[in-house]
């Protein structure tokens, strides 16, 4: 089984927790203890975030960090990408078995299928802002 990349996750966890307290300075450490990981886990994606321009940070003691824009104006895709997330689907590399046609042909069909379906899934998360998948822990807190 593929290992599971969960950087664009811990990624939205990072920006949720910069939006919802973005009335107090946030720190490394707060953000860790919210996520529940290694100190270095977070540095690498606030630093692909901050790479992104999606949020500011200072370094340091006494260091924080900050979203870099507006929440409304931040979408899934935006993260997604700076988090450098793979691709959701992929084609197998296995040699081509020339003399079966379904090898000779299953990378070009299955590649066009696949690329619709990355398509719709990065579609669906342009549409979805950092603001929309904060709101409602607002209402239920």
């Amino acid at each position: 089984m593929a290992a599971t990349n969960i950087q664009f996750s811990v990624g939205v966890h990072i920006m949720q927790v910069l939006h919802v307290h973005a009335d107090r300075k946030i720190t490394s450490s707060f953000i860790t203890e919210s996520v529940n990981t290694d100190a270095g886990s977070v540095r690498l994606v606030l630093s692909k975030l901050a790479k992104a321009g999606l949020v500011t940070t200072t370094r340091g003691r006494g260091g924080s960090s900050a979203l870099a824009r507006a929440a409304d104006t931040i979408t899934m895709l935006d993260i997604y990408r700076a988090t450098a997330a793979p691709a959701v689907f992929a084609v197998h590399g296995h040699p081509v078995e020339k003399t079966c046609v379904v090898s000779t042909h299953h990378k070009k069909t299955m590649s066009r299928v696949l690329e619709d379906c990355q398509g719709a899934f990065e579609a669906s998360l342009a549409r979805t802002r950092l603001s929309d998948v904060v709101e409602p822990m607002r209402r239920s807190a």
